[in-house]
């Protein structure tokens, strides 16, 4: 049964979108210069320009956040305390993927870290799906476009690997 009370929706929701912003600003913290560092990378010709991956981050983060109050709002954290928890330790994961790559240029790290980031979002996808169906299928456009970012980061680390060690 869902939490009533309309004020109390209404914080939760703004509660899991700053959440989920707080770690889209961290990650993006570390890529802010990231633009200059991603021309120099040898990229493949499947890669996106540079100024796509902003917008489709943001739409991204914002279906993250609200399919977390989706669940939030059906059991509260206690009674969703393991899909809640789990949402929360790939967002970290999330978070520190753009510093492994752009800051301290790890590629194998980053690569092998987005790996785990990717099972971390399968397993969120599962667990918000057994909570409520709609939050764990607006995470699906999220487990793809990770997808193809390790991808990415796997073909990018291996053209360039003395800039990404």
């Amino acid at each position: 049964m869902a939490l009533s009370s309309t004020p109390r929706q209404v914080l939760g929701l703004l509660g899991w979108l700053g959440a989920t912003f707080a770690a889209a600003a961290l990650g993006g913290f570390a890529s802010a210069s990231a633009g200059d560092f991603y021309q120099q990378l040898t990229r493949p010709g499947w890669a996106p320009p540079a100024w796509l991956f902003g917008p489709t981050w943001t739409l991204l983060y914002f279906l993250m956040g609200i399919a977390a109050w989706l669940v939030w709002r059906e059991h509260g954290f206690r009674k969703a305390r393991i899909a809640l928890s789990l949402f929360l330790i790939q967002l970290a994961v999330n978070a520190l993927w753009s510093w492994l790559f752009f800051v301290w240029k790890l590629g194998a790290v980053a690569f092998a870290e987005v790996l785990i980031l990717w099972g971390l979002i399968l397993g969120t996808i599962i667990a918000f799906w057994r909570v409520r169906p709609l939050a764990g299928a607006l995470l699906i456009p999220y487990l793809a476009w990770v997808t193809f970012a390790s991808a990415l980061t796997y073909a990018v680390w291996q053209r360039n690997a003395a800039l990404l060690g």
